[in-house]
């Protein structure tokens, strides 16, 4: 139809198209143009920034020597005259779910200690006064890692049954781990006596050994274990006397002359055989039954195991914050840096408003 119509009639779809790709590779320049101009403005800015810090810093730069030297001069004093400060670590493994009742008595501690109540964390303690004034902090973490998370889920889980196994993800598991479900936990104390913390083991500890709840746990754990130690030598002198039967029964059968077909003797040995199998099993099952109650009478003989003690004398803590020599030129340099940045804003913000002031006199 289209050859019908006059040449000078048709429409130009052609310069439109050629219209319409143009105006969309404009618009697509555009976009990518402002989006680099943005991008060069960042830079820029930030370019910019760091100039001026530069700048200050030069402008400044004798008074932050000054500061830091007076602050190393000054920090050296305080070391030279301050009492060092020792460390010591104890790990233990809490059990009947005591780990609660073992951060609550050490956070305790701490609270004594930053209150400089002496008096009362000797009484806690049973220590002397002077002792307990030495303390300057008691802190308490747990220790795990992840192949011991895996443990404690594969412990957790066996003590389900089927149904609850399924519903149990193991990686909800992990992410509701928290401090008290940790197996061991470090109990660490920071004296200016190296000798005190030796001292501290032995009131720890019995502060939960002698919880009546946890003594009362413990000892149901103990008549537990020699309950079920007791249905074991059971059961292995019911397995000796089977094992006796079939021996004399085997005897007697050997003694007797052969009668009938030997498929009906082979049959019975079978038999005797399985049966003999099964209990050589049975007391595989309770050998290894009797070694775990072994393992967990050792775990589960003091509510709260010690894997290990306190040392006879704390290691002297030490490190770049512990230095006042360290600190303090950094504290004072700090300090400079703040007020001088202070000073410069208020600079910058009067000349602002003065210049704002004077456009307004122009406008007007």
């Amino acid at each position: 139809m289209n050859d019908q119509i006059p040449s000078n009639q048709r429409p130009n779809n052609t310069n439109s198209e050629e219209i319409d790709l143009g105006q969309l590779f404009k618009l697509i320049g555009d976009g990518f143009r402002k989006l680099f101009n943005f991008i060069g403005s960042i830079f820029n800015g930030i370019f910019v920034g760091i100039i001026s810090f530069l700048i200050f810093i030069q402008q400044h730069f004798i008074k932050f020597v000054i500061a830091g030297v007076v602050g190393v001069a000054l920090g050296t004093a305080l070391d030279i005259t301050k009492e060092p400060v020792y460390v010591s670590t104890m790990v233990v493994e809490p059990n009947f779910q005591s780990a609660q009742q073992l951060y609550n008595n050490i956070n305790f501690y701490n609270e004594l200690t930053r209150a400089e109540d002496s008096v009362a964390l000797a009484e806690s303690l049973g220590i002397e006064v002077s002792e307990a004034a030495s303390i300057k902090e008691f802190a308490i973490e747990s220790y795990s890692d992840e192949n011991q998370k895996v443990r404690l889920f594969d412990e957790f889980i066996r003590t389900l049954d089927t149904t609850t196994r399924k519903a149990i993800d193991m990686e909800v598991f992990l992410e509701n781990f928290n401090s008290f479900d940790a197996k061991y936990h470090n109990i660490i104390v920071k004296a200016t006596n190296s000798m005190v913390a030796k001292k501290l083991q032995g009131p720890i500890i019995s502060s939960i050994s002698f919880n009546q709840y946890f003594l009362k746990l413990k000892n149901t754990q103990t008549e537990n274990i020699e309950l079920q130690r007791e249905v074991l030598a059971r059961q292995t002198a019911e397995i000796d006397s089977l094992q006796l039967l079939y021996k004399n029964v085997m005897i007697k059968e050997a003694d007797k002359p052969l009668q009938g077909t030997s498929i009906s003797l082979g049959d019975k040995g079978i038999a005797q055989q399985s049966r003999e199998l099964e209990l050589i099993t049975k007391i595989d099952q309770i050998k290894s039954e009797m070694v775990e109650l072994n393992q967990l009478e050792a775990s589960k003989s003091n509510i709260l195991n010690v894997i290990s003690d306190f040392p006879r004398r704390g290691v002297e803590a030490k490190g770049f914050f512990t230095k006042y020599k360290f600190v303090i030129p950094l504290l004072l340099i700090g300090l400079l840096l703040f007020a001088l940045s202070i000073l410069e804003l208020n600079k910058f913000l009067k000349q602002y408003t003065s210049v704002h002031l004077e456009e307004k006199k122009k406008k007007s």
